[in-house]
């Protein structure tokens, strides 16, 4: 099989496409998905060159697995014997490993059947970014009917799920975007959108329940005025960079919020079936659509990931296998 192997850490240039060995399980939960489509995370780029002090556990010098990729559509092809669903022929979305390649594995309980109104290259753009956003606003903020909520980075991956499950949740949404999805946003369900080269959300005068930000760019003091006595600033990004580059602003901000306010949250998605099938069900119904900006064909996966890099992707990258 065909796949992008990562032999020393560094750019995308260090990328190899060549002939693999099919993938194997770990163990009976596990299955063989012949992947359809994939598509491109910043856990994705941050993987390729990690911090030494992230690299425990997946090699020091050297990458010990090497398939990087994650979100993947596609089709089961086998299955462990403890895996009763899915099954052999089953078309499913959701995670796995070296989802970047023509074959992946994936545990039983990180996919499920994909959306029938959906094509792969859809399903492929759901489940990281949209389990991030469902699970933040839900689980994490527990939005609620009513509530005022405001998406910093609205233009992205997570955030353009993010302004449709905060409507779906009956929130009043606002977003915060560049000039030229101003109107994606209001489609997508915001009622007020910021265009950050013109306007300022935090000197607007108008405060939030919930700023559910993936930027990270602003102060402490800004976002505490933008919220309400008891608003949370959810934290799910810090913006474009290396790790190097946001861990030390994550840190910073999660610190002081302890000392001076405003209430904070940070945290990483985990995906679930159970996830999985609340936001299959939200986009069989048309509630939920996937923004994609750019697809690629999986020969050209590099230019893929630096486009990302650039930081101006709208949406989600989706690349085709």
């Amino acid at each position: 099989m065909k796949a992008w192997v990562l032999d020393r850490y560094g750019p995308p240039e260090r990328l190899a496409y060549r002939d693999v060995a099919f993938p194997s399980f770990r163990d009976d939960h596990e299955v063989l998905v012949r992947v359809r489509a994939t598509s491109i995370n910043p856990a994705d780029r941050h993987a390729l060159k990690p911090p030494i002090f992230f690299r425990r556990g997946q090699g020091l010098l050297r990458p010990r697995d090497g398939r990087p990729g994650l979100d993947l559509a596609g089709t089961v092809e086998l299955v462990g014997k403890d895996v009763t669903d899915p099954k052999v022929g089953d078309e499913v979305f959701g995670v796995g490993r070296g989802a970047y390649g023509e074959y992946a594995v994936a545990d039983f309980s990180q996919v499920t059947q994909r959306p029938t109104r959906l094509t792969f290259e859809q399903a492929a753009a759901v489940p990281i970014a949209a389990v991030t956003a469902l699970q933040g606003l839900r689980d994490k903020a527990e939005v609620r009917p009513g509530q005022r909520v405001l998406v910093n980075g609205a233009s992205g991956g997570v955030g353009t799920f993010a302004v449709q499950i905060a409507k779906w949740l009956g929130a009043d949404v606002s977003a915060v975007c560049s000039p030229p999805n101003v109107e994606l946003n209001r489609t997508l369900g915001a009622r007020r959108v910021f265009d950050y080269t013109k306007e300022d959300f935090t000197r607007s005068g108008e405060r939030y329940d919930v700023i559910f930000d993936t930027q990270l760019n602003h102060r402490l003091s800004a976002y505490r005025g933008s919220l309400t006595p008891h608003g949370l600033l959810l934290v799910v990004g810090g913006g474009p960079g290396s790790v190097g580059r946001i861990l030390p602003r994550l840190l910073m901000t999660m610190l002081g919020s302890r000392v001076v306010g405003p209430r904070a949250k940070f945290f990483i998605a985990k995906v679930t079936t159970a996830n999985l099938k609340v936001l299959r069900d939200l986009l069989d119904a048309g509630t939920v659509t996937p923004v994609i900006d750019r697809t690629y064909p999986l020969d050209q996966l590099p230019d893929a990931l630096r486009y990302l890099i650039a930081g101006h992707a709208r949406g989600k990258i989706v690349v085709t296998v």
